[in-house]
């Protein structure tokens, strides 16, 4: 069994983050999201893997290289335009041959991993699995319709009208019966052929597709709520451990400092993990934050929030629920004179808090 593991996707509810940087490579306590997923495809004992890439192509095979660091054999496969999740299918049939497979989103989160389903997929060989979840905004979702025996009959990109809160999490299973589909289905109106069009092919050609739907953990990373929130996810199975150095400081909880790290005059409380070589200089912060390494927090508080690689927040009171990119300063603002200006119409009502 192979794997195709999709990381060619630009990113768009990430901006400004991902006009510099592939969003697959934003980490998550400290490591890139498509890490998680090459973890969870090696622990379900798959070793070749192919990589979609786009234009991050390079950022993409400088991070993960051979794959080796994984116990992989990767292969990328470079597509010219993101241009739909079964185009990708399409395009890798090569690199696929006539193997079983399963199809990885890299900017999807799952706790737990994947070797169940995998292990359940190839004892019993289904055309296609996929998984589902309920979800409070199936709009923004493939969305899948059940019958009452719980057999999937129907499938929609995105809909407007969803016939149910399942949503496709982004991970499918498929026997080498999905190429026939994948070829034979039209681009969507958003000019991509979408995935579920070919499972939906698949089913109204009586092929036997099936789905499980978790409980567990998923998310899919494509904006900075869900990004924070996975982050959060994340460090509340962080251990403690201090490998920098600490003085004159408080530290609580599940607090993980890296080699090379220096915390002065500071606190902090867990769950936090400071990256190599980073300084924290009487400063707080504060629970679900990830501080990447080389960084610089100097008298300022900090919390629930992501701090990548090279950047420096200094004299900044309170700074919360935030994605902080690479080699980035905050510093305060300059002091102005303060006023309030205005041009209010006949019978304005209005409350100024001074």
């Amino acid at each position: 069994m192979k794997a195709l593991l999709l990381s060619g996707g630009s990113g768009t509810r990430l901006r400004p983050i991902t006009h510099t940087s592939a969003k697959q490579l934003v980490p998550v306590a400290n490591k890139p999201v498509l890490f998680y997923g090459l973890e969870a495809i090696a622990g379900a004992g798959i070793t070749q893997v192919g990589i979609i890439v786009g234009d991050t192509a390079e950022e993409i095979r400088e991070a993960v290289g051979d794959g080796s660091a994984f116990g992989l054999d990767v292969t990328y496969i470079p597509q010219a335009a993101p241009l739909g999740l079964a185009h990708a299918v399409l395009i890798a049939r090569e690199f696929l041959g006539d193997d079983d497979f399963v199809m990885y989103l890299g900017d999807n989160f799952i706790v737990g991993g994947i070797t169940d389903l995998v292990d359940a997929f190839r004892a019993e060989r289904p055309e296609a699995q996929i998984l589902l979840t309920k979800v409070p905004n199936p709009t923004a979702f493939g969305v899948a319709e059940l019958d009452a025996a719980g057999q999937v009959i129907g499938l929609e990109e995105k809909p407007s009208h969803p016939k149910s809160e399942l949503a496709l999490v982004g991970v499918y299973l498929f026997t080498p019966a999905v190429h026939e589909a994948v070829r034979s289905i039209e681009p969507s109106w958003r000019g991509e052929l979408e995935i579920t069009h070919a499972i939906q092919w698949l089913i109204d050609a009586g092929r036997d597709v099936r789905s499980t739907t978790i409980s567990g953990y998923w998310k899919d990373t494509g904006n900075v709520t869900d990004m924070l929130e996975v982050n959060r996810s994340v460090l509340e199975t962080l251990e403690r451990r201090i490998d920098g150095t600490v003085d004159d400081s408080e530290i609580i909880g599940r607090v993980r400092i890296e080699p090379g790290a220096k915390v002065t005059g500071s606190r902090i409380v867990g769950p936090v993990v400071v990256g190599a070589n980073t300084v924290i200089t009487d400063s707080y912060v504060g629970p679900f934050t990830s501080i990447s390494g080389d960084c610089r927090i100097e008298d300022s508080e900090i919390e629930y929030s992501i701090v990548l690689r090279d950047s420096s927040v200094s004299g900044v009171r309170r700074v919360e629920a935030s994605l902080i990119g690479r080699n980035v300063e905050v510093t305060p603002a300059p002091r102005k004179p303060a006023a309030h200006r205005f041009v209010l119409g006949d019978h304005s009502k209005v409350q100024i808090s001074s």
